[in-house]
């Protein structure tokens, strides 16, 4: 057996990829109906550990594809191609609130898949029968990476290799500021030039002496993640935050003492000082919505945006991408679902545990299918 369990073979390809790229993941030469466990293991820039794991049995030649047999437990249950990655999770014993974020897009997230006998749960001590580290980057070969600050702005700029010229994107996060580049960076490795850019983090211009606002925005199109058309119509973002940190202590938590958010920001959109009517848009209008969003309501703020459409002849304009059993947090395919994590909002100065929502499997197949039909989105207006 001894002889058997060294011949095992693992094959996942790509070794290097972009993450947005399916992996084919092979074991082949085990014994005829082997139970084996499929691990995933990769350590984050801060150091914590994330694993996921699932139980296969190989067929009578010896061998399990993971894109087409089903896993019978684990991190994840039936056909997933790429449940090894999207169920991942923190490691047994680590600290509560973790969520996984690429800080720096210029290396790549490293994963570990491995292949273990029998069917366990616990690692500790194992010694897999095969393994092989697979890159997974934001970053395309060629892509030119530019930190911005004039004018008092905070930014980053990426290009795609060759002479363009390319569509540009102007990438946007939400409350919890700061300068957030790896989605940008996945855009540009797609044939878009586009600039992440931090317009929530307060800052003062050294030019006029006022805090960088949303004066700048002029989109051809739009696409709107787990968002809403609330802003202050004669104001600025930084009434927003005013009005986050005046109401923080509204913020209501559950019995496993997880903020619900979702609860202190209902007020704004019935609120005519902060709702702003859509009608006046102009440009193609794609709107996300995960119908399970703990933190914003999103659903109820498409169907605000699309009435307002409606009423001016416009919503023809607008689509709308409504995802069941799906999150706030709708990151790019492939990344794991997160539904509770520590935050804390830019103008807030209490950190919270926050409650994002979503289901795993559902959240999964949401970031997939709204990755795809975004890329399409920007396309077909964006290159037209």
């Amino acid at each position: 057996m001894a002889s058997r369990q060294l011949a095992v073979k693992l094959s996942v390809s790509p070794s290097r990829g972009l993450v947005d790229e399916k992996l084919a993941i092979l074991v082949k030469s085990a014994p005829p109906g082997a139970r084996l466990t499929l691990r995933a293991f990769h350590q984050c820039e801060n150091g914590h550990g994330w694993e996921a794991f699932a139980h296969y049995l190989t067929d009578a030649a010896g061998s399990l594809n993971v894109s087409e047999d089903p896993s019978l437990g684990g991190t994840y249950s039936g056909v997933e191609q790429m449940g090894l990655l999207w169920s991942i999770r923190p490691v047994p014993g680590s600290k509560p609130g973790l969520r996984m974020r690429k800080m720096n897009v210029q290396t790549p997230m490293e994963f570990t898949i491995s292949v273990y006998q029998d069917h366990i749960t616990d690692f500790t001590d194992q010694v897999p029968q095969a393994s092989q580290l697979v890159e997974r980057w934001y970053m395309a070969p060629g892509i030119l990476r530019t930190p911005i600050t004039d004018c008092g702005l905070s930014a980053t700029l990426f290009l795609p290799s060759g002479p363009g010229p390319f569509p540009a994107i102007l990438d946007l996060w939400g409350g919890g500021g700061q300068l957030v580049e790896y989605r940008a960076a996945l855009f540009a490795s797609h044939g878009f030039a586009a600039l992440a850019l931090d317009y929530m983090t307060p800052k003062i211009t050294v030019e006029t002496g006022k805090m960088v606002d949303n004066t700048y925005f002029e989109p051809r199109c739009a696409v709107c993640i787990s968002g809403s058309h609330v802003q202050p119509v004669d104001g600025t973002v930084a009434d927003i935050l005013s009005y986050f940190d005046r109401n923080a202590h509204k913020t209501q938590l559950n019995d496993e003492n997880q903020a619900i958010m979702r609860n202190l920001l209902l007020p704004i959109p019935t609120d005519p000082a902060f709702k702003v009517d859509v009608g006046c848009v102009q440009c193609p209008l794609l709107v996300v919505v995960g119908e399970d969003d703990q933190n914003w309501p999103a659903s109820e703020s498409a169907e605000d945006m699309k009435e307002m459409m409606e009423r001016a002849g416009n919503v023809y304009l607008l689509t709308v991408l409504s995802y069941p059993n799906a999150g706030h947090l709708l990151e790019p395919p492939y990344s794991p679902h997160t539904r509770v994590s520590s935050f804390r909002s830019i103008g807030s100065r209490q950190k919270l545990t926050a409650l994002w929502g979503g289901e795993s499997a559902a959240h999964s197949l949401a970031q997939e299918d709204a990755w795809k039909k975004t890329l399409d989105f920007l396309r077909h207006h964006l290159y037209t």
